[in-house]
């Protein structure tokens, strides 16, 4: 079975570099306290930590 994360933005995108606001947008995040749940693969792990001073993380039930 697939391990699924929730990712929740927790601070604004606003001020950000263009890269952080398109990765945000490349989870699926469209604003603080938005939370979406992703299939845990290399490449959204590689996304969340290039945006984790943002966003927080934890398993999906």
């Amino acid at each position: 079975m697939a391990i699924k994360l929730k990712v929740t933005q927790v601070k604004s995108g606003i001020g950000r570099s263009d890269t952080q606001n398109r990765t945000l947008e490349g989870l699926g995040l469209r604003g603080p306290h938005h939370s979406v749940v992703l299939q845990d693969s290399d490449s959204v792990r590689g996304m969340i930590r290039k945006v984790s001073h943002l966003v927080t993380v934890e398993a999906a039930d």
